[in-house]
């Protein structure tokens, strides 16, 4: 069965919301584009100001504020606009890089009261918020997400893993093989660089934001606490719904 790129997703605010693409251009040595380019700091990152990469312990995220995880993003390209949507409160349309003190408001009614608290929007000036000290693109396995089901006895959302690239068609954890070696996705190359590991954020359901499975438990009867692995991207390229996944 030949693999396939079902989804792409990019998270333009760390934690901070979804979005859905048909295609995207990957660039060499860089992340998806407008992956992760904002963060949110919370109140004890008073060093972070985009300027060097930080660690995702600096800014507001999932693991601590589970309502996040429900939140979707739509981006206007033209105008540089964001529109955030969320079940439990009313949309909101702003530009992240002139707007950050609406954006902190509007975000503030989902944070608990006893949670570090968001204070600024951060915009990335030289490399994307990913979890990786280098840009990374994650790609996921639809066969490992399916692994996982079966593991937890019920159906979970596969959104909760906040990936970039979907992958189907390979075995339950093939992509853990990949490790230092390269794959070619769509007219992309790249190198696999880390095995993902996973925190409580998984534990969230994208529906309503709320935490309704224990996946860590479900992953720890592998004897890990791995889902999907980072890639880095050695050759820019397009990659577009339904193109072959091969290693190089």
């Amino acid at each position: 069965m030949t693999a396939t790129v079902t989804e792409i997703w990019r998270h333009p605010i760390k934690s901070h919301g979804r979005e859905p693409l048909e295609s995207v251009t990957l660039e060499a040595g860089k992340a998806l584009p407008l992956d992760r380019l904002w963060a949110v700091a919370h109140e004890r990152a008073a060093v972070v100001d985009g300027s060097v990469w930080a660690s995702c312990g600096h800014f507001c995220r999932v693991a601590k504020i589970p309502a996040l995880m429900a939140i979707t993003t739509e981006h206007d390209g033209a105008t540089g606009r964001m529109t955030l949507h969320h079940p439990d409160q009313e949309s909101l349309v702003f530009d992240p890089d002139t707007d950050g003190d609406i954006f902190v408001a509007w975000v503030k009614r989902l944070v608990p009261e006893d949670t570090l608290q968001p204070v600024r929007l951060v915009r990335a000036q030289t490399q994307a918020f990913t979890d990786s000290a280098f840009p990374s693109v994650t790609l996921c396995n639809h066969a490992s997400h399916r692994a996982v089901e079966q593991r937890a006895g019920r159906p979970l959302s596969h959104l909760r893993w906040r990936g970039n690239i979907w992958i189907d068609g390979l075995a339950p954890w093939e992509e853990f093989d990949w490790n230092d070696r390269e794959v070619r996705i769509g007219k992309a190359v790249l190198r696999v660089r880390e095995r993902t590991d996973r925190c409580k954020s998984t534990h969230s359901t994208p529906d309503t934001g709320t935490r309704d499975a224990d996946v860590l438990g479900a992953l720890d009867s592998w004897g890990h606490q791995d889902f999907s692995v980072r890639a880095e991207v050695i050759q820019g390229g397009p990659v577009t719904l339904g193109d072959e996944v091969a290693r190089v």
